[in-house]
């Protein structure tokens, strides 16, 4: 399949990490989200029920990345993913790229991110 939806940077406060000040102050997440799907019929139809729905998706992730922390941004990354797959049905395989620019590592970086993939 080579039809592809990308949702891009969608924001969420969350207190993910392993260290308590981590779940104490909370910092930003950001999460990009790419799925693979049969987009003929939509782009024939114009109709929604031929896709899946992005406002859902990223209210999903908005709720992710807000409740329930986690450790690791792999454990958030593939909950997410596992979510998707399990309310789009039209998702055939879904990537979760989850950044966390403020991570506390010894060096400045820009960014840290995890990307999972999984498929139906």
């Amino acid at each position: 399949m080579n039809d592809l939806i990308l949702i891009t940077r969608i924001h969420g406060f969350g207190y993910h990490g392993l260290f308590d000040h981590e779940h104490t102050n909370g910092q930003d997440f950001f999460v990009d989200v790419s799925m693979r799907l049969d987009l003929l019929a939509a782009s024939i139809s114009d109709d929604i029920e031929d896709t899946v729905n992005y406002g859902l998706i990223t209210e999903l992730v908005v709720n992710e990345i807000t409740s329930n922390p986690v450790s690791l941004i792999e454990k958030l990354a593939g909950r997410i993913a596992e979510k998707i797959l399990n309310t789009q049905e039209k998702a055939l395989e879904v990537s979760i790229t989850v950044h966390k620019p403020q991570a506390p590592v010894g060096v400045k970086v820009s960014d840290i991110a995890v990307t999972i993939t999984r498929k139906r």
